[in-house]
Parts: structure tokens; C-alpha cells; sequence
């Protein structure tokens, strides 16, 4: 199966994240105030858009969000591809910090990609994360 990265718009991210993130909230509730200032990037199975992430430069360090994966194609290694693909596009930026918001459900799949969890921890709409951070 022939798979695709490249650039988004951040409208076309919307769906994914809603759907997989927060169904159950109102369309608006997923998207960011600084959505037009990310960079938002998605993975293509064929010619359907399968798996985004954002991704938000600041200086020398960048913070991904929104990482989503529609439900049937999850554990398929999709996510793992576009993830390994934005952290690659952050050291083209020259970013020496990349840090996320990571759900406590999925602490290990970061940990393989190098991130490791920070004392920082929070609960959101009843979800507990632990900010995850690798320098690159």
C-alpha cells in the first residue's frame, strides 16, 4: 500500500482530529487558536488522508499536537511513519527541543520514538497527560 506525506491544510486536519479525538464535542472544540500558525502535515494511504499532526515552531524548539490516526488503520504503523517524519522536519528547522501533551494511554508508543515524560502532568476533560519532550 503506497503511502504519502506532505503538507495540509489545516482544515483538511479538522475531520481527522475531530473523529478520533473528541467526537463527542462540538466540530469547533478541536480546533486551535494558533492553527494558522502550525505547520500541519498528513499521511495518505492511496489517496485518503489516514493520519495528521501539527506541528508548532517556536525559535529552537517545537511542540507537536493534534497526532491523530483514523480508528481502522490504527496499529498499523501509519502514526510511527508521520511521526518519524515530523521530527525529522523539526531538525530541518532547526529545532533542538520537541515536546507534546501525551495522553498517559500512550506514553510508550512516544518513548519508542526517544521522548521521555517530564514531573509535568494534567487531566483534561476527564483524560490524563504527562508532557513527553526529546532534544534532537
Amino acid at each position: 500500500m503506497e503511502t504519502t506525506i506532505r503538507k495540509v491544510d489545516q482544515e483538511q486536519v479538522w475531520k481527522i482530529r475531530h473523529e478520533v479525538m473528541w467526537s463527542e464535542k462540538p466540530f469547533d472544540y478541536i480546533k486551535l487558536e494558533d492553527d494558522d500558525l502550525g505547520i500541519h502535515f498528513g499521511l495518505f494511504k492511496e489517496n485518503t488522508l489516514i493520519s495528521v499532526i501539527s506541528l508548532f515552531i517556536d525559535n529552537e524548539e517545537a511542540q507537536f499536537r493534534k497526532f491523530a490516526t483514523i480508528q481502522h488503520e490504527q496499529g498499523k504503523g501509519y502514526g510511527s511513519i508521520l511521526l518519524e517524519s515530523v521530527l525529522k522536519e523539526a531538525k530541518i528547522h532547526g529545532v533542538n527541543r520537541i515536546w507534546c501533551n501525551a495522553r498517559q494511554n500512550k506514553v510508550d508508543f512516544y518513548k519508542r520514538f526517544g521522548l521521555r515524560e517530564t514531573n509535568s502532568s494534567f487531566i483534561k476533560e476527564g483524560k490524563s497527560y504527562v508532557i513527553m519532550e526529546k532534544n534532537l
